[in-house]
């Protein structure tokens, strides 16, 4: 009769069975990985009425040769040298080391059934929260180890009456799966089966490479992947999409046994930027879609560093990747995974060297890349717009010539009924009649005035820094930043569109429409305004179209006309040679005042005047004289 002792203190049962894992994908990680250890080419993740069974075709363990009593030693060290770090084929290298993984089922139930058969050679025994004595496991009699996929040889770990459940759909199991185990090729196979639906993962998920607008690969084996993303813009496909060598950083580490060496850190695998995050809910329980994991022989060791590495920046939730750094797991140096081996110890040289490196370099090269993406997409988003308004004019100046042409040409024929004897009286009733009936063909004033800049902040290169303080409060203000014209402005939005002479772009707006919506100016003016040759274009083209305009002045200089130097300017101060803005409190209640009556003119919703000094005491000085 077989029997089967656990060697491990009860207590640790009590205390690592339920609390070692919090995810049911952490559960199957693990013992995916043991089946990967074992050699398996194939393991099945059945999910029955009654619990759910994780079956792999690898070496299987042997009672006879001692392979389970090996099992049972929870904690037991697996690799301590290079040589017991690969499989027992020798193609592969170990994931487990600690010996605690075999406990990863107990998380989800309270016992567990273990299978295992060896050539014939069948064992079996409850796993379970309780041992017998302390140490007892229940044997499974022969006639009761049964697998539903594997038969020579192999393993089934049984998890009945489970506390959590996978996913409603395969399609999101085989996508949570992907996340955390994606070692999946030719030669290791994952099925996914419940009832008569079966889902093989063979393959790295595509879809995420298909979701891309930016990535960025480390090494040669990741190569291929940029070939799986979109060739949306492909004149700036190299802005977009890189290969790059394997980071290698050195690092000086001490042994297991004190000795200290010179070892490479040397990062592979990808980071990529989606495209939109539209559509990306999760389940309830489902990982995020932004992550960025790190994998050490293949296994993860740590499902996202992004809240360790990011600045909180909004386009971070655009980013996902994985990455690798087999010196994690050299078998000569410390262990460094937590005891939930759900992550690393933050303070270990080689998680501090990835950690600085992935937020110094590698997370800054993809969203500068995804902001690339960002500025085309606007920029041709951009440009059809501009083809729209240009259409648009167009057909509103055809509309103005024909209603000119017919109104005329009706109030001619109207007048000559009526004779040279007619009051003046009834010939303004007859034109007007003629406008009124005719008024209709300019309808597409209403859809040109749509599309048209409403505010330009005039300016010049040196006075950037204050113009973008104007800016700020504008949008603030829910000003929209497409209603705004800003040549100089960090938005590719507010800027001339790409390929647009701008001198051509503003005659547009202060001359050549047929509509009659005016652009409202805000004027910057210092010092540099009367020697820049664009500046001075704007203020001239403003005094003949007569716009609305404000001023925003920078001291000493003193605006003078044909801008509106008899109403009050704001002004503000610039210390040299440091260049730093700053107001005295009046001059601060001037500029959210001209801010306001900018959205009162326009129609803006406005913040409240206590809520615009506020923040404009975040963008710049305010300080007594």
């Amino acid at each position: 009769m077989k029997k089967y002792r656990l060697e491990v203190d009860p207590r640790i049962l009590e205390l690592l069975g339920p609390n070692l894992y919090t995810n049911i994908y952490y559960v199957l990680a693990e013992l995916i990985a043991n089946a990967y250890d074992a050699d398996a080419k194939n393991v099945y993740i059945i999910s029955n009425k009654d619990d759910i069974r994780v079956e792999d075709d690898g070496h299987g363990m042997s009672y006879e040769a001692g392979d389970i009593a090996k099992y049972l030693n929870v904690a037991g060290v697996s690799r301590t040298t290079e040589g017991d770090s690969l499989t027992k084929s020798g193609t592969r290298r170990k994931m487990g080391r600690k010996g605690v993984g075999k406990l990863a089922a107990l998380s989800v139930s309270e016992d567990v059934d273990v299978l295992t058969v060896v050539d014939g050679e069948k064992s079996g025994f409850v796993l379970t929260r309780h041992p017998e004595n302390g140490h007892d496991l229940r044997a499974i009699p022969d006639d009761q180890i049964v697998f539903e996929r594997i038969t020579d040889h192999g393993s089934s770990i049984i998890m009945r009456n489970p506390q959590y459940r996978l996913h409603k759909t395969l399609d999101a199991v085989k996508r949570n799966l992907l996340k955390i185990f994606p070692l999946v090729d030719a030669n290791f196979r994952i099925h996914v089966i419940r009832g008569k639906e079966e889902v093989t993962i063979e393959d790295f998920d595509r879809s995420v490479m298909g979701e891309l607008c930016a990535l960025v690969t480390l090494g040669d084996k990741f190569k291929s992947l940029c070939d799986l993303v979109p060739d949306s813009h492909p004149n700036r496909r190299a802005d977009l999409v890189t290969t790059q060598a394997t980071k290698i950083i050195p690092i000086t580490m001490k042994t297991n046994n004190g000795q200290e060496h010179e070892y490479s850190l040397e990062v592979r695998g990808w980071i990529g930027a989606y495209r939109s995050t539209r559509g990306r809910k999760a389940e309830l329980t489902d990982f995020p879609d932004n992550f960025v994991s790190l994998f050490a022989n293949e296994k993860m060791g740590e499902f996202n560093i992004l809240p360790v590495v990011g600045q909180n920046k909004l386009n971070e939730v655009y980013v996902v990747g994985q990455l690798h750094v087999d010196l994690f797991e050299l078998t000569e140096l410390p262990d460094m995974a937590l005891s939930n081996r759900q992550g690393y110890k933050s303070d270990d040289p080689r998680y501090e060297a990835v950690r600085e490196y992935v937020r110094g370099e590698l997370l800054t090269d993809i969203l500068k890349r995804r902001e690339t993406y960002t500025d085309i997409a606007n920029a041709d988003k951009k440009k059809k717009k501009e083809e729209e308004l240009r259409g648009d004019e167009a057909k509103l100046r055809a509309a103005v010539d024909a209603f000119r042409k017919k109104a005329s040409a009706e109030a001619v024929d109207a007048l000559a009924t009526l004779g040279v004897t007619a009051s003046r009286e009834a010939m303004e009733k007859a034109i007007s009649e003629s406008i009124n009936a005719n008024s209709p063909d300019l309808g597409l004033k209403v859809a040109v005035d749509s599309q048209k800049k409403r505010i330009l902040i005039s300016q010049t290169y040196p006075d950037k820094p204050f113009a973008d303080v104007i800016h700020q409060m504008l949008v603030f203000n829910d000003v929209p930043p497409d209603d705004i014209l800003y040549t100089n402005c960090d938005d590719e939005v507010c800027r001339v569109p790409e390929g647009r002479e701008v001198y051509d772009y503003l005659r547009e707006f202060f001359v050549e429409s047929y509509s009659t919506q005016k652009i409202f100016v805000l004027f910057v003016t210092s010092e540099n305004t009367k020697v820049s040759w664009g500046a001075i274009t704007e203020v001239g083209a403003s005094w003949i179209t007569k716009v609305d305009h404000k001023i925003f002045n920078i001291h000493p200089f003193r605006p003078e006309h044909p801008l509106n130097d008899e109403v009050q300017w704001q002004s503000t101060n610039r210390d040299k040679p440091s260049g730093d803005l700053w107001m005295i409190p009046l001059n601060a209640d001037i500029f959210c005042q001209k801010i306001e009556a900018t959205c009162d003119a326009l129609g803006y919703k406005k913040k409240t005047r206590e809520q615009n000094k506020t923040h404009l005491g975040t963008l710049v000085s305010i300080r007594k004289a």
